[in-house]
């Protein structure tokens, strides 16, 4: 049987489909009736839309920019509601978000400006748009997540022979683990 273009990217987004469903079915399963709906709905976009960042970054080593504008967009489109029903608690999210925002893009324009672009500028961008979602006080467990299993990754790839030094490997996969580890691990 010959699998057509056409079928191969009907499997890779049914695959992405499946994917979010399962990663999704296990977090409610584990934080049963803890979180409030905006809550839920702000992490179920965060996953679903840093699952598509990491399947970008394997297949093709960049991150979208339209990726990245669908995720402020979808952030904003649940904080604007979310204004209007509870303002003072709205303001408190709106900017703890914009901390996240700042601590994550900032962080990693740091490490993009003094590594010579070791770091991807879609990564600079997808951390600072996960930090909106993740506010401050989860935008540095998720980066310190990804990057140490980044790290390890790479050394046990360097050290069994797999990599050299010098290649790149995609870091959105790393970073949606730490995300997931973070979101999920009270």
């Amino acid at each position: 049987m010959k699998i057509t273009t056409t079928k191969c990217k009907e499997y890779k987004v049914a695959l992405y489909c499946a994917g979010c469903f399962i990663i999704m079915s296990i977090w409610f399963a584990l934080r049963p009736g803890e979180m409030l709906v905006f809550d839920m709905l702000r992490f179920i976009l965060l996953i679903i839309l840093s699952y598509a960042a990491m399947i970008f970054d394997i297949n093709t080593k960049r991150i979208p920019n339209t990726l990245i504008l669908i995720m402020i967009t979808g952030w904003l489109l649940l904080m604007i509601p979310m204004m209007f029903i509870d303002t003072k608690n709205g303001i408190d999210r709106m900017v703890d978000s914009l901390y996240g925002l700042l601590t994550g893009g900032g962080l990693f324009l740091l490490v993009y400006m003094i590594s010579s672009k070791g770091l991807g500028g879609g990564d600079v961008k997808f951390i600072a748009a996960a930090g909106l979602y993740l506010g401050f006080a989860k935008t540095i467990p998720a980066i310190f997540c990804g990057t140490l299993l980044a790290a390890l990754t790479g050394l046990a790839l360097i050290i069994l022979r797999k990599i050299k030094r010098k290649d790149k490997i995609p870091l959105a996969p790393f970073l949606f683990t730490g995300i997931l580890l973070t979101i999920i691990v009270p």
